[in-house]
């Protein structure tokens, strides 16, 4: 496990490092994985320098469709509608101090690249979208076919070409994975994951809910020469099991406390409080899972405003005694770290 004293003389070496020999910096910095240089990340407006998220809600929705699978698509929304109802919420957080939103909803899920472009633009926030698949009964046919060669096929030619012909690039992988032990399908998507990043760079963010799910994950990364640093456990706490956040932050993965509430502040400030104690807040990210626009309800039904963790929750760190310098670390400089793209391979 790497200090924050240790990491920050790390990160000024790379830097110095990166500017002389761009392939090699990191690991002339004494990393164990072997890692490609620092590339631009992507956002629906088009790529931006790392340093440029600043303040970032890693795991947040605009808009979700849970009609499943092939039945979903821009037909069944109205794109006018959607950015009418959802614009102020973003505006909200960008008065906030928030710069970076990444949108969670991934393809047959309610991802539109185009209505985020537009509220990207509107808004003034880097909006973050991403390639992957979700699971079951949200996958199309295809997916359920296909192989996790030709999945990663497909991901990888959004990742370097864009999403169909709209020109958005997207900056993450997004997955799921059922409870319990991988089934099959999940097991394929996973794999197709692993070889898309090994292709592009690109972190893998897993909604996963359980630690034992989470860890066959990184198994599957790991089969396939990916490093667990690329993984990000989304969702891990809904995992009551704090001791598994501690094998998976061994292992070297990002722990994501993406349900933070003002209604009970408390069980996550305990959470971050705890992931300090293990020497652990390096690897921790943090969000809401708000929003968002729910298709097939009058108006996109009721919407959770994204400004909570900005406006109630980090005054409510900051009573409890967390200083300046880990908020920075949760909500700049995790996020820059986990969302740079770059190949990760042990």
């Amino acid at each position: 496990m790497v200090s924050r004293r240790k990491f920050l003389k790390r990160a000024a070496a790379a830097g110095a490092a990166a500017a002389l020999y761009p392939r090699e910096a990191l690991a002339q910095c004494g990393s164990s994985e072997k890692e490609n240089a620092m590339e631009a990340i992507q956002t629906v407006t088009g790529p931006i320098a790392p340093a440029e998220l600043g303040v970032t809600l890693i795991h947040e929705h605009i808009m979700c469709d849970f009609i499943g699978g092939d039945k979903t698509g821009p037909h069944r929304w109205q794109r006018d509608e959607v950015y009418q109802v959802m614009l102020p919420y973003l505006d909200v957080v960008r008065e906030g101090g928030g710069q970076t939103f990444v949108d969670c909803s991934p393809k047959f899920l309610g991802r539109d690249p185009v209505l985020l472009r537009r509220v990207s633009e509107a808004s003034g926030l880097h909006i973050i979208t991403n390639t992957g698949l979700y699971k079951d009964p949200y996958l199309p046919k295809y997916a359920l076919e296909g192989t996790a060669e030709s999945l990663a096929d497909d991901w990888t030619r959004e990742a370097k070409e864009g999403i169909g012909d709209t020109g958005v690039r997207p900056g993450f992988i997004k997955i799921a994975a059922n409870e319990g032990d991988l089934n099959p399908i999940q097991r394929k998507i996973a794999r197709a994951a692993a070889l898309t990043h090994l292709r592009t760079g690109l972190t893998i963010a897993a909604h996963t809910t359980e630690s034992k799910t989470a860890l066959e994950e990184l198994d599957v990364l790991q089969s396939e020469g990916v490093a667990a640093s690329a993984f990000i456990w989304v969702h891990g706490d809904v995992e009551a099991d704090r001791q598994a956040w501690r094998e998976s932050g061994r292992r070297g993965a990002w722990i994501e406390l993406d349900a933070v509430t003002p209604e009970e502040p408390e069980r996550h400030l305990e959470m971050v409080q705890d992931l300090i104690e293990a020497d652990l807040i390096d690897q921790v990210l943090i969000s809401q899972d708000r929003g968002w626009y729910n298709v097939g309800e009058p108006n996109g039904g009721e919407q959770r405003p994204f400004d909570k963790l900005l406006t109630e929750f980090v005054p409510a760190m900051k009573k409890a005694g967390v200083d300046e310098a880990t908020i920075d670390t949760l909500l700049k400089d995790n996020p820059r770290r986990a969302l740079t793209p770059r190949v990760r391979a042990g």
